[in-house]
């Protein structure tokens, strides 16, 4: 190494060594080869971050000048950009001739930036084309100061994705616009799911460059995917580029607007219209001119442009400029040079020509180069090229795809592929390895013009049938990636309808593809193959689906869950149910663990209907005025009106050219208003299915929302839009123009609506505020400044909406991860609910007849709070994807809610959940409590006499006879809220906060807090054990009402305590992070037990008193050694959900089975652990969440819970 690098590396040590992360940095290292994975390795094992600086820098110093400039643009990836600039001056001078200058400014730095980003490398025969690439580049500097979009446009096959992969390989362009880098996407026509997959890897992508704690699960849906990639672009590389290659659809590029640098390539100069921000364009209207298209031919032929025989003119003005096609044409003449003339009259005599309309692009010319390159193959080749006619447009594929569909080793697959590209029939991505091929889509468009290509896909399927004849392919590689996704697509293709059958009715390959692709796929197969698999059978067509469309959010989880005990919560009639308990058996009686739903039946499901109305999302849904019906719109572009009882289809309506984004109905319910992207608002009449208005196009930009007046008295409709000025207004329908607009808003307005009396309209907007306007005069009347609450990141502030209570005096709105409520007189807040930072708040809807507010989440759930208790009711789950709206029915009976997951579903808000008992085996009621006049806060039941004893929030205790429910006594003493009750031998007792009382109405008082609950000591029937918020744990003689100990036993609030069996210790887990074992004779602390990281919540002894479980807020469980105090064991640390807990939530109860060889936990759902291992065994997802305690049989087969909502879960292991 030069002197002068080697000094700065020793005078920068220190700094180096404090800031840097080696393993991210040898990542880049390795892959230029000046470091090896053994010096990578002895460097990863060091104990600390710095260690391991210290040991890197120790390495440099003793390699070459290479390995200082690789460290150099290590470093400058990974954003370290104030230590690279300290190395930057003593670069040794190799780097300064090539990073520094170069003729074209492609340096060594530049191709890793390039390379790393996925841009494809430049072509084998290339020729510039330096005024059109002066124009991208002169448009890309224009990016520099500000987002903005750079649209590369012409027809087919004019070399638009090679000019922009050149535009982007100069190191000017790098160095001073996207130091953030360049991160190629190719796009093509893609369906929705297949765009996440793209947008998922790209997330990935980038996340993979920044610290590990960047790591998120796969976005799963659109938008939840471009609010990540808005958040990766904008906070983590702000100054980089992104380029979309071959854009056909405007809906595709909406995703991607979200204020970053954009280079795109596309047919259709218009397709920026949709989007905001700056826009600028290049042309490449002809493709090549003469001399680069000689220039091409030359190169293949290696021969100067000036020797080029006079047919080189004819073909390239035959070619009409297309790259493609000359590139086609100079393959063959590079292997037969001599055949001129021969491929001139091809392409003359047009012996392949068919009619093709409104095309911009003369086929005629590729139909001929194709032919001509295709016949010079070897006959059996030609052939094999054929097959490529199955491929799907811009799907690229291995190898080892094709080694299976043709029957040879994958060597000689590669060989007639790479024959394949040299002869231009195909292309090749280096980047990736094993490399994988794809054809142009005017290559594939003259394939299928050529072949039949329902036998060749009957081909695929057989081939593949053959191979794996077994087990599908599982591995995860790019050749099982392919099967997996496009195995349904060919036998559809290939009618082979049995085949398909079998294969999507089969639970098996739901678990397979599910965990290598994700639900959005599956759900998507079930909708578009749905035609074919409901000729077979509808009925189990649907249970499939349906099946998915409640546990798609569980299958989104890692690691991935056991999909035969997710199939088991299913009804007994489902085929999906039959399949799974049939394999949980068999599992069983190999050692595995399963439990069976035994009382699914009596539950009735909490959403009462599922509609399945539309191919795409779908943003909107309303009830009618009577609530008889129910409209929707969204990404299909279509108005469907349904019956709210039975989902019944009235009416569907080609509402709009692009996607459809609000709708509204009437107050009358004869009228209902469409709002949409193409910046129209239409108004139908409802029983006619007919188009009565269109309002004159006065938005600029896409129309987010509309609604009418609540009244008849005068009906107006206001609307609003993502314009920057004139973005509300309110339209008189006897009026073809706006009758009034309302200014103040100067960013995108996403929501509007009239208050309750029609007096004023709120508006939300991402400018961070609330605005309420006079509707009479159209003068704004008030501010409400949502972002100001907001202090914790300087984050832009969206407000998605706002809702008014039905007295008027609040209004709702929702931002961010929280929904916030104002005094409307004052604007004063009144209230705040905050969620998950990893759940974003879409839509909020107040209850016109109630208290109760729905809330629709990002992470698939609709919830329901009591706005005056300031209290979470119910959660609701079912949806896929994204919640896009909630609307409750006008009498408050009924919620609807609509997702990115196609679905519409219908909620029962009038559900009471009252104190019942069950039979264990059945989950039949025996016994059901009338309606207390206080609220029920425990239960207890005794067999002999058969009695359950209510606790209520009054301070009252009832015994009543069960099943007749005769009132034996009513136990007073308390004044405060009874928490927690439990018959002995000869009384009741029961607590609340600070006392204890007995049935015979002795009080134990000492407590400072509330009592947290209390324990008999079996080895003596007298003694109680209690323990408080308080920290304190005390010993009470229940005869004689006399406190024996009193011990303080932690700093914080005791959450919980356990007797062991054998009677000689308890334990009690705090608030102070800590556990700690207590001797029974001395009342001594045994062991203090630390290590958990949040409150200990739950603790249980095993039946043989040796270990003790403890169970933290972070949802993590620990086993610990009671004689040495020792920690054996932590549960699966590693199985960290995509929630912020391990257990979905604190973890509030566990217990052992009978020979301690399991353990139950519950907390957001119930898992069972092997105690030996640690390991999970099994994953019981509830429907709701928050499981407080779990009842477990002695033979450890039955388990009985209850959730949030009220649902009672009888369990029963699978034998």
């Amino acid at each position: 190494m030069e002197e002068g690098a080697r000094s700065c590396l020793l005078r920068f040590r220190h700094r180096l060594e404090q800031d840097i992360k080696p393993s991210y940095l040898m990542d880049h290292m390795i892959s230029d080869g000046v470091i090896n994975v053994d010096e990578e390795e002895r460097i990863r094992t060091q104990p600390t971050r710095k260690d391991q600086a210290v040991a890197l820098l120790e390495l440099l110093l003793r390699k070459d000048n290479r390995a200082y400039i690789s460290f150099y643009n290590a470093l400058v990836k990974e954003t370290y950009d104030d230590l690279a600039n300290l190395l930057y001056d003593d670069l040794p001078q190799i780097s300064a001739n090539a990073h520094k200058s170069s003729s074209d400014g492609w340096t060594p730095h530049v191709q890793m930036v390039l390379s790393e980003g996925g841009v494809p490398q430049r072509p084998v025969v290339f020729v510039s084309r330096p005024e059109l690439l002066n124009r991208v580049r002169e448009r890309l500097y224009r990016l520099q100061k500000e987002p903005g979009w750079v649209t590369v446009f012409g027809m087919a096959g004019s070399g638009k994705s090679v000019l922009a992969a050149e535009a982007v390989r100069h190191q000017g362009i790098i160095e001073e616009c996207f130091p953030g880098g360049v991160h190629w996407l190719s796009i093509g026509q893609l369906d929705k799911p297949d765009l996440l997959v793209k947008i998922q890897s790209l997330c990935f992508r980038l996340e993979q460059s920044l610290d590990s704690q960047s790591l998120h699960r796969p976005p799963n849906s659109l938008d939840e995917a471009k609010e990540r990639l808005r958040f990766l672009m904008l906070r983590r590389y702000p100054r980089s580029l992104l380029i979309l290659d071959d854009i056909w659809d405007s809906t595709v590029l909406k995703v991607f607007d979200i204020q970053c640098r954009i280079l795109l390539t596309t047919r259709n100069r218009s397709l920026t219209d949709s989007v905001s921000g700056a826009k600028y364009e290049v042309e490449v209207a002809s493709g090549l001119d003469e001399n680069k298209g000689l220039e091409i031919l030359a190169l293949y032929t290696k021969t100067n442009p000036q020797g080029l025989p006079e047919e080189a003119r004819s073909i390239v003005r035959e070619c009409k400029g297309s790259p493609l096609v000359v590139s086609l044409i100079g393959a063959l003449l590079k292997e037969k040079p001599n055949r001129w003339r021969y491929y001139l009259c091809q392409l003359q005599q047009k012996q392949f020509k068919r009619i093709r309309k409104s095309s911009s692009y003369d086929y005629d010319a590729l139909d001929q180069a194709m032919a001509a390159s295709i016949e010079v193959l070897p006959d059996e080749h030609q052939e094999l090229y054929k097959d490529l006619t199955v491929l799907e447009k811009d799907i690229k594929i291995p190898a080892k795809v094709l080694s299976i569909l043709w029957d040879l080793e994958p060597e000689e697959v590669e060989d007639i592929l790479e024959e394949f590209v040299n002869k231009s029939l195909l292309f090749v991505d280096s980047h990736n390895k094993p490399y994988l091929y794809y054809l142009h889509d005017l290559q594939l468009d003259f394939l299928v013009e050529q072949n039949r290509t329902q036998d060749l896909h009957t081909k695929v399927v057989r081939q593949y049938q053959q191979h794996y004849r077994d087990d599908p392919p599982t591995s995860g590689d790019e050749e099982c990636l392919y099967w997996i996704r496009f195995l349904t697509y060919h036998m559809a293709r290939a009618n082979l309808s049995q085949e398909l059958y079998s294969l999507m009715f089969s639970l098996d390959w739901v678990s397979i593809k599910a965990q290598i692709m994700g639900p959005a796929h599956l759900i998507n197969d079930y909708v578009e193959y749905g035609p074919i698999l409901d000729k077979e059978n509808s009925e189990v067509r649907s249970q499939f689906q349906e099946f998915l469309s409640l546990n798609g959010h569980q299958l989104e989880q890692r690691p991935f869950p056991d999909v035969v005990q997710l199939a088991l919560s299913q009804p007994p009639t489902s085929e999906v149910y039959r399949q799974a308990l049939l394999q949980a058996q068999d599992r069983a009686s190999k050692g595995k663990l399963y439990v069976d739903w035994l009382n699914k039946s009596s539950v009735e499901s909490l959403s009462r209907l599922v509609i399945h109305p539309h191919q795409g999302s779908i943003y909107s849904a309303c009830f009618s005025q009577d609530g008889a019906k129910i409209a929707t719109c969204g990404a299909s572009k279509t108005l469907k009106v349904f019956k709210s009882t039975s989902g019944e289809k009235l009416t569907e309506i080609q509402a709009h050219d692009d996607e459809v984004l609000c709708c509204a109905f009437s107050p009358d319910d004869r009228l209902l208003a469409t709002c949409s992207s193409d910046r129209k608002v239409k108004v139908w009449n409802v029983e006619r299915a007919m188009l009565l208005r269109v309002f004159a196009e006065e938005h600029e930009e896409q129309v987010n929302h509309c609604q009418f007046t609540n009244t008849r008295r005068q009906l107006l409709l206001a609307t609003c839009s993502n314009d920057k000025f004139l973005n509300v207004k309110v339209w008189n329908l006897n009026r073809p123009s706006s009758q009034n607009t309302m200014f103040g808003h100067f960013e995108p307005v996403n929501h509007c609506c009239f208050s309750p009396d029609d007096t004023y309209v709120s508006t939300s907007s991402n400018d961070g505020t609330v605005k309420l306007f006079q509707v009479s005069s159209a003068n704004e009347w008030k501010t409400i400044n949502v972002s100001s609450m907001f202090t914790e990141s300087d984050e832009e502030v969206l407000v998605k909406c706002s809702t008014w209570t039905a007295d008027g005096k609040r209004i709702i709105c929702a931002a961010r991860n929280a929904v916030l409520v104002f005094d409307v007189e004052t604007s004063d807040m009144l209230l705040e609910i905050r969620t998950s930072r990893l759940s974003m708040v879409q839509y909020c809807h107040a209850c016109p007849t109630s208290n109760l507010l729905a809330i629709a989440f990002s992470n698939y759930a609709v919830e329901l709070w009591d706005l005056e208790a300031n209290k979470k009711m119910a959660d609701c789950s079912g949806h896929l994807s994204w919640v896009q709206r909630v609307q409750f029915s006008p009498d408050g009976s009924q919620l609807l809610s609509c997702s990115d997951d196609q679905t519409v579903r219908l909620w029962e808000t009038t559900k009471v959940h009252t104190s019942s008992v069950r039979d264990g085996m059945t989950g039949s009621v025996l016994f059901q409590s009338e309606e207390m006049s206080s609220r029920i806060r425990c239960t207890c039941m005794c067999r002999q006499p058969s009695v359950v004893a209510l606790g209520q929030e009054n301070g009252t205790v009832q015994v009543l006879e069960v099943p007749s429910g005769k009132l034996l006594a009513t136990l007073l003493g308390h004044t405060k809220t009874v928490l927690h009750c439990q018959f002995s031998q000869n009384w009741v007792c029961n607590s609340f906060p600070s006392s204890i009382c007995s049935g015979e109405g002795r009080v134990l008082k000492g407590h400072k807090e509330q009592v947290r609950c209390f324990s008999l000591l079996s080895h003596s029937p007298a003694r109680l054990l209690s323990w408080s918020f308080d920290g304190t744990v005390k010993v009470w003689d229940v005869e004689s009402g006399e406190k024996l100990q009193d011990i303080e036993a932690h700093r914080g609030a005791i959450l919980s305590c356990h007797v062991s069996p054998d009677g000689c210790f308890f334990a009690t887990t705090s608030a102070d992070k800590t556990a700690k074992l207590w001797h029974c004779e001395s009342w001594q602390c045994v062991h203090t037990l630390s290590g958990h990281q949040d409150c200990v919540r739950s603790c249980r002894f095993s039946w043989d008193s040796r270990r003790l479980a403890t169970g933290d807020d972070n949802g993590e469980i620990r086993l610990w050694s009671v004689k040495e105090g020792a920690l054996l064991k932590i549960c699966s640390r590693d199985g960290k959900d995509g929630m912020d807990s391990l257990h979905g939530g604190w973890v509030t109860d566990l217990h052992f089975s009978s020979d301690n060889s399991l353990l139950v936990s519950t907390g957001g759902y119930i898992k069972w652990w092997d105690v030996e291992k640690g390991k999970a065994l099994q994953t019981f997802y509830p429907t709701g969440s928050a499981l407080k305690k779990i009842h477990v049989s002695c033979d450890f087969s039955t388990f009985v819970t209850i959730d949030n909502i009220g649902i009672l879960y009888i369990l029963q292991r699978v034998v």
